[in-house]
């Protein structure tokens, strides 16, 4: 009679219900499983492997692209100026992240998440693929295309299967992104270190082939683990991932498109890399907004969900000001670095695109450290509309040390490696605090009908910041530097102070959030 019940109630409801209902009970159950992991659901230690491993060739891999795009061609590079090479890494990164609403909508609506993960990861391997192999400038932006369509599919929806391990009430759910996150952080460490090297070292393409070994090692523990995330561990349930249905060429389609449009307006020369450069930026920064609008109209959404958007939107303009300083590491930054600072310790010459390392570094150290506070504290934490502003001050803070040590610095000279040292820290301090309080914001902010897509949102406003960013960059020059860098420090600095002053109106408003 019950069963009999049940399937007469689920006729009634829409596939997008359905999946709402399915995926509240699958987050009761995966709650309630053993915490084999630091006391975390043990479905954690499966997104914790897939995520170093993809953050590995992911920051491996933008280490490096920026130096491939300026080097000459004889030195195996494609010989772009600096600021085009800033301006289209910048770009490519606005397109990864906000080919997320796509990969988002796709695993709420159609596919799932364990779909959208695995496929996601396949095509990012195989961009890594064709960017180690020396094929040409061609290969090069087919591979941009595969690694754009692949991290939109896996992105948004390995973070929101975090926070399906957890129920609302779930008191681990901070202290679990925190540790989420420091995996992140150990493939972003890594990345660098072995990619930089072998791309500054011994070619462009030994680099971009380190990325997709990590890659593809990522996959095969995703798949091994499969079964601690809720999957059925039988072969015939790991088989139907990979099974060619409908879904699956519409997934091949879509990359196909993406792919073809990124050989086109980048490697043949139609368009005007500049021209589509500016698009991509009017574009990045209206999909975010029109999204939110749209979510926020959305009869999907009930009142009570509907009144913690509005002061979300305060935290995502947040997110853009410091991912602003932060995603030039991969060009301005780098490029400081590799021409005009001091690095040598001991007569040991090290690669330029270490220091982006160092944010890793400091975030899997103070990772747990943030962690065990945010638990000690209990409720007394800050706010998250705190916490978010801290962060982002930190972010303003970097820029500022890169300034003063411009300036510090005699004419022809090189700069101290102690200025960007401390620029390193303050920014993975910055990413680490802000980074794991917004996403742990998003997945309880959320609409329910709009569970990947929320996060889809925070990652589509990481565009937004790209897509500025690739205009911003155009102005960078070393002879330019006080104003370049100090004055992003300036703004972004002065919002945060802002955020942290809207903390008792933003606690009034964020009802899923008691503190």
């Amino acid at each position: 009679m019950n069963i009999d019940a049940d399937r007469v109630a689920s006729t009634s409801l829409t596939p997008a219900q359905l999946n709402i209902i399915a995926k509240e009970k699958r987050k009761d159950e995966l709650a309630q499983s053993s915490t084999s992991f630091l006391g975390q659901p043990k479905g954690l230690f499966a997104l914790f492997n897939l995520e170093i491993w993809e953050r590995f060739s992911y920051l491996g891999f933008q280490a490096i692209l920026a130096l491939y795009f300026s080097a000459s061609v004889i030195n195996g590079g494609l010989g772009y100026e600096k600021t085009t090479a800033s301006s289209i890494v910048a770009a490519y990164g606005a397109l990864l992240y906000l080919l997320s609403i796509a990969g988002a909508w796709i695993a709420d609506r159609i596919i799932g998440t364990h779909k959208a993960v695995l496929w996601g990861a396949i095509i990012i391997a195989t961009g890594h693929i064709f960017m180690g192999l020396p094929l040409g400038e061609i290969a090069t932006w087919a591979g941009l295309g595969f690694i754009i369509v692949g991290t939109g599919l896996l992105k948004p929806n390995v973070s929101t299967k975090v926070g399906e391990l957890y129920t609302q009430e779930d008191t681990r759910r901070d202290a679990g992104f925190a540790i989420y996150y420091a995996g992140i952080n150990i493939g972003c460490f890594l990345g660098p270190l072995v990619a930089g090297y072998l791309g500054q070292n011994i070619n462009w393409h030994a680099g971009f082939g380190a990325a997709a070994v990590g890659m593809i090692l990522g996959i095969i523990l995703y798949i091994i683990q499969y079964k601690d995330l809720g999957g059925n561990e039988s072969s015939a349930r790991i088989r139907m991932l990979f099974t060619p249905d409908k879904h699956f060429w519409m997934v091949v389609g879509l990359a196909g498109a993406v792919i073809l449009l990124a050989v086109i307006f980048g490697g043949t020369g139609i368009v005007a890399i500049d021209g589509f450069i500016n698009a991509i930026t009017g574009l990045t920064i209206a999909v975010p907004i029109l999204y939110l609008v749209w979510m926020y109209r959305s009869p999907l959404v009930t009142p009570h969900e509907r009144r913690n958007l509005f002061p979300y939107s305060f935290l995502l303009i947040a997110l853009v000001m410091y991912n602003l300083t932060y995603f030039q590491t991969g060009n301005t930054l780098n490029f400081l670095a590799l021409d005009h600072t001091h690095n040598e310790i001991a007569g040991f010459t090290y690669p330029s695109t270490w220091y982006i390392s160092l944010t890793a570094i400091v975030e899997i150290i103070m990772g747990p450290l943030l962690a065990w506070l945010w638990i000690k504290l209990g409720k007394r934490q800050p706010h998250v509309a705190a916490k978010v502003g801290i962060g982002t001050i930190f972010g303003g803070v970097a820029f500022l040390l890169v300034t003063l040590g411009g300036t510090a610095t005699p004419n022809g000279a090189k700069m101290s490696a102690l200025w960007m040292l401390g620029c390193y820290i303050f920014l993975g301090l910055g990413d680490l605090v802000l980074q794991t309080a917004g996403m742990s914001a998003t997945t309880r902010l959320a609409p329910r009908a709009f569970a990947s897509q929320t996060m889809a949102v925070w990652l589509a406003s990481m565009a937004m910041a790209q897509g500025v960013q690739a205009q911003v960059v155009k102005f960078y020059n070393y002879d330019n530097l006080i104003p370049y860098f100090g004055i992003q420090a300036a703004i972004i600095i002065g919002y945060g102070v802002l955020l942290i002053l809207m903390t008792p109106w933003m606690r009034k408003r964020m009802t899923a959030i008691s503190n």
